[in-house]
């Protein structure tokens, strides 16, 4: 018998592997005594020949001949008990383990998926307490206000102060009322100045808007003016005085370069080598429309199909044994999400 060392990490597969080998075990070893309680039978069955043959002279040996077989009879009987209690009791435990294993394993892979959508939602978060605050700047109330091209161009440079200092968004765009770009942070790079957005989400949510308190936000997409990059963008108002309640004078939105911020938490959720090799870890939205993923596929064209029942977060194994684990949004602080969700597919 082996001793398992103190400091050697136990898996519930380990349990299960020596529960199988133990039924192997025991079933090798009912077959080996109902074998050798075979023998006996034979032996036995050979003995009262040989003792009928004798006559008078055999008959004691025929009486213990009989009892040899009627022992053998009750320990092949015995055997068999053995075999039936003590199978139907492995395959429990077996049972037992692997329904002990998907629970321990599934509550785990929840749990990172929960991270995985608080990662993201605390770093969104982020991003509406910044739209907010640069909405207030003095260039972009005073571009706003006169769009004349010193003042935007002022804005533009102002713009790309902050986006030299926030690397994780793409670009900054003002825009006036119509949803005309008048200044933005990446002129050089974008020539976005001049184009029209009032057909965006985020443009026509955040005209909507009552106070410089609320911020708009559009699902994940593709900008063409972007080239094409994933985006993130939330928008606010530009109001009188740089003000809450102030008159709204323009909009501003800011693109979060989503991809790789999103691609970096996918890829650094903590899992061991064997596990990141058989699991995928997906961000999807509120229709199931897969926003990120771990292997870099189906971004933004493939929708996944989650089991929930309703719950906030769960997992379930499908028949072919795959582990499906998700997590809703909890929302961060004053902001509640979007009706995200973090998923991690998990194969056998």
């Amino acid at each position: 018998m082996s001793i398992v060392s103190a400091t050697k990490s136990v898996s519930v597969n380990d349990i299960i592997a020596h529960t199988a080998k133990a039924k192997a075990v025991t079933n090798g070893k009912v077959r080996d005594i109902r074998s050798v309680t075979n023998m006996l039978k034979i032996l036995a069955l050979n003995a009262l020949i040989e003792a009928n043959r004798a006559g008078e002279l055999g008959r004691g040996f025929s009486v213990v001949a009989d009892e040899v077989r009627g022992i053998s009879t009750e320990v092949e009987g015995l055997s068999a008990a053995l075999a039936k209690e003590l199978g139907g009791e492995f395959d429990t435990l077996e049972k037992l383990t692997q329904d002990m294993a998907l629970q321990s394993q599934g509550a785990r892979l929840t749990d990172l998926a929960l991270n995985a959508i608080e990662l993201i939602d605390r770093n969104l978060y982020e991003r509406t307490c910044d739209v907010r605050w640069w909405a207030t700047d003095a260039a972009m109330v005073e571009a706003a206000a006169d769009p004349a091209a010193d003042n935007c161009a002022y804005a533009s440079k102002r713009l790309g102060v902050i986006l030299d200092a926030y690397t994780v968004y793409i670009d900054l765009w003002l825009c006036d009322l119509s949803g005309n770009i008048i200044a933005s942070g990446r002129p050089g790079q974008y020539g976005v100045a001049g184009h029209n957005v009032s057909n965006r989400d985020w443009f026509q949510r955040a005209r909507a808007l009552h106070s410089g308190n609320d911020f708009a936000v559009a699902d994940i997409t593709t900008e063409p003016l972007l080239n094409g990059a994933q985006i993130a963008t939330y928008a606010t108002g530009v109001r009188a005085g740089g003000e809450a309640d102030g008159k709204l004078l323009g909009i501003l939105g800011v693109h979060f370069d989503w991809q790789p911020q999103a691609q970096t938490i996918m890829t650094g959720i903590r899992l061991g080598d064997e596990e990141r090799a058989k699991t995928r870890a997906l961000l999807v939205d509120a229709s199931g429309l897969i926003i990120a993923s771990s292997d870099g596929k189906g971004i933004l064209s493939e929708r996944l199909q989650i089991k929930s029942d309703g719950r906030e977060s769960g997992h379930y194994r499908d028949p072919d044994g795959t582990i499906t684990a998700y997590h809703k949004t909890p929302g961060y602080e004053t902001y509640d999400g979007l009706g995200w969700r973090g998923v991690l597919v998990q194969r056998p």
